[in-house]
């Protein structure tokens, strides 16, 4: 299954064409697991950086990723697109029930992110859903696979 992924990945970034994204920058509403705001701007015409900021367990997160955006050309506006990046995070107590330590933490890690969006070519929507793996590098060590999202920006 991994190697299937990989293949369909690389086709689409070798196949399709350069115009990858139909907008500059996106802001709006980030939700899933972790439920908050997404930035988006392309600094290139595949590149882009996205800021999240985002709530769970009490707690705050602060997330910069660095994008490469490839077009799907079923249908215009459609596109793929990873990256990396890394996070910062603030709780007070543990979000974990059965551990001990109450205590208020920071954590320090490292992010992916794989996914897909659409924007509407009518009007000044984005609509993604994604991936966001993460691994704390810092404070409450641990890997984090559930940070899949969707995505709702209005864009300009």
């Amino acid at each position: 299954m991994k190697k299937a992924l990989i293949v369909i990945i690389i086709l689409f970034s070798t196949i399709y064409s350069t115009n990858a994204q139909d907008y500059n920058t996106g802001i709006g509403l980030r939700g899933g697991w972790f439920n908050g705001i997404t930035a988006k701007h392309f600094i290139a015409e595949q590149t882009a950086i996205e800021g999240t900021v985002a709530l769970r367990w009490s707690g705050i997160s602060i997330t910069g990723l660095y994008e490469i955006q490839k077009p799907i050309n079923i249908t215009d506006g459609l596109s793929w697109f990873y990256g990396g990046g890394a996070h910062i995070g603030f709780w007070e107590g543990s979000h974990i029930k059965w551990e001990e330590n109450r205590d208020s933490y920071t954590v320090i890690g490292i992010d992916g992110i794989i996914g897909i969006e659409y924007t509407f070519q009518e009007i000044p929507l984005n609509l993604g859903i994604d991936w966001k793996p993460a691994y704390n590098l810092i404070g409450h060590s641990s890997f984090w696979g559930d940070g899949g999202a969707i995505s709702v920006r209005y864009v300009f």
